[in-house]
């Protein structure tokens, strides 16, 4: 490691994006890279424990623990927004499903001005990553990459009633969400490896720092951007309590997510000029689109409860059981504490017409956690649909020239009155799917929205007081080329040389489904970038199904 102060790039994030990143660049021996976290280090037990995810999002220690602004069409609620502080990020804390959304979403990232971002173009990057256990390799799926992608090895008997109610509904049965066409109800695949959790830190990082390239800085605050001459040299951040400099001799990379990634542009004088002399911030590009174009996934919930011990949940009855699930996790790593608790998903169109899935709805066979504990007491199941394509869009933007304070988050949720209408219909056939003769069994009860609530008013009346996000925020530092774009196709940061983004907030549009397999595309493809090699080939695509074989029939 150098001992001057520099190396040849600084990574701002040590999250899924940045730990990709180090690992993919520290493959040239003779590249020196400086990866920075403001949180510590992801070794714990309830990072590491699938089924104890409540608890790692619950832990002030590894979550930043930010919320939006009052939301008007929420009615005025701070709605959580969960950031991990903690070497992998959100990735060390988030939920593990692994989800690409649907293939036009990147041919419509092409259409809008992202050349070179069509489907085609980044599906070799998605099977570059993956390690694929339930497919076999294709032009759809890898075998052999880093990151470990599986589904449940045995998941709870719930999922299979949820899957069979909704093919009564007419709906197709899947066995590859993330294949051509994802539309359809089935088990759900999870970033999970020998029942552990499978962060990019894990698959990533980790083996990567074996090679003596990669100076991990921990529980390092970076304040701001050096910027000298138009180009960005180095970082200046604090690490107990002091103040230190870092220099990089090729370039700076932010992958601080689409919260702070913003942020730290904006402290660093990248931004709208105006707002930031306002903040008494010299500006040094007059970018008006950082921080424009935050979205997220609404979801709204259908809760059940049931006496009936079926469903994960503590309980009496359930609690031979729970010691032996236990025993067998401790023992072989398996059951069900190596699961992520969210074992089946379905994507479906909730009105005829639609060229793709609308909504997406989230099994869960248990009941939902208090906030004061993080496994569920007592036994129940729930859907959440969640609205996979908002119109919505709001801001991130500085509460003070200050790194250590949070910066304002408005989604403007439901500020465009359509976007509660996928919602409606969405509850509307979550209902119809739980009221299915095989349910009747569980003998469950309608929580919410309850019984009683029945007509479109007042099921939009429950949303605006129940509805959360699901922490897939994106947009705010869009690529593009047109004026608010703030990066170009490359992801070089307009009007400043030697300075990319490489994260979420570089997404144009929210893709129809989760995000953080698309943040590892995203970080695989910018590696290539940054090296200056070939890019992958566009993938050879066929019809508009998978193979057979391909999809295990």
């Amino acid at each position: 490691m150098p001992t001057d102060g520099s190396f040849d790039y600084i990574i701002v994030g040590a999250g899924t994006a940045g730990c990709v990143l180090a690992g993919r660049l520290a493959e040239d021996p003779g590249t020196r890279i400086c990866l920075i976290e403001a949180g510590g280090s992801e070794k714990h037990f309830v990072i590491s424990t699938p089924a104890l995810v409540a608890a790692a999002i619950a832990s002030p220690k590894l979550n930043w623990r930010f919320e939006t602004v009052p939301q008007p069409q929420l009615n005025n609620r701070r709605i959580p927004q969960p950031r991990g502080r903690v070497v992998g990020g959100s990735g060390s804390i988030n939920g593990m499903a692994y989800s690409r959304g649907n293939p036009r979403d990147y041919d419509d990232w092409a259409a809008a001005g992202a050349a070179g971002w069509d489907y085609a173009s980044v599906l070799p990057y998605f099977t570059r990553s993956e390690n694929n256990q339930d497919m076999p390799p294709s032009v759809y799926h890898g075998r052999g990459g880093p990151m470990n992608v599986r589904r449940p090895a045995g998941p709870n008997r719930l999922n299979h009633e949820f899957i069979a109610a909704a093919e009564a509904q007419g709906f197709p049965a899947s066995r590859d969400f993330t294949g051509p066409d994802p539309e359809g109800v089935g088990l759900r695949q999870g970033v999970i490896r020998d029942g552990r959790r499978e962060s990019t830190a894990r698959a990533f990082l980790r083996p990567a720092m074996r090679r003596g390239n990669i100076a991990l800085y921990t529980d390092a605050l970076v304040h701001r951007i050096l910027v000298e001459g138009g180009r960005a040299v180095g970082v200046a951040f604090e690490r107990g309590g002091n103040r230190q400099e870092l220099r990089a001799k090729r370039e700076v990379i932010l992958c601080a997510g689409a919260l702070q990634t913003p942020q730290l542009l904006l402290l660093s004088g990248i931004g709208a000029a105006s707002e930031l002399q306002a903040l008494g911030i010299a500006p040094i590009q007059n970018l008006r689109g950082v921080g424009r174009n935050l979205h997220d996934h609404l979801a709204c919930p259908v809760l059940m409860r049931s006496s009936d011990p079926t469903s994960y949940g503590l309980s009496m009855r359930a609690l031979p059981r729970g010691i032996v699930n236990t025993l067998q996790y401790l023992l072989s790593r398996s059951g069900p504490l190596a699961s992520n608790v969210f074992e089946s998903v379905a994507f479906l169109k909730t009105r005829p017409g639609l060229d793709r899935p609308d909504v997406q709805f989230v099994f869960q066979p248990a009941a939902r956690p208090r906030p004061s504990f993080p496994l569920p007491i007592g036994h129940g199941y729930a859907v959440s649909p969640v609205n996979l394509y908002p119109k919505s869009r709001g801001r991130v933007s500085l509460a003070a020239a200050d790194a250590r304070a949070a910066p304002l988050i408005d989604p403007a949720l439901l500020s465009v009155p359509e976007d509660i209408e996928p919602l409606i219909r969405a509850i509307k056939l979550a209902r119809r799917i739980l009221a299915a003769p095989n349910f009747a069994r569980y003998r469950a009860t309608e929580l919410a929205p309850g019984a009683a609530l029945q007509s479109d008013a007042q099921i939009a009346d429950y949303i605006r007081s129940a509805s959360y996000t699901v922490h897939h925020q994106v947009g705010t530092c869009r690529m593009g080329t047109d004026a608010d774009a703030v990066v170009d196709v490359q992801l070089r940061l307009r009007g400043v040389a030697g300075l990319r983004v490489v994260d979420a907030s570089i997404i144009p549009t929210i893709v129809g489904g989760n995000t953080n397999a698309v943040v590892v595309m995203i970080a695989e493809r910018a590696a290539d970038l940054i090296r200056q090699r070939p890019l992958s080939p566009p993938a050879t695509l066929g019809t508009t199904r998978a193979p057979a074989e391909a999809l295990g029939e």
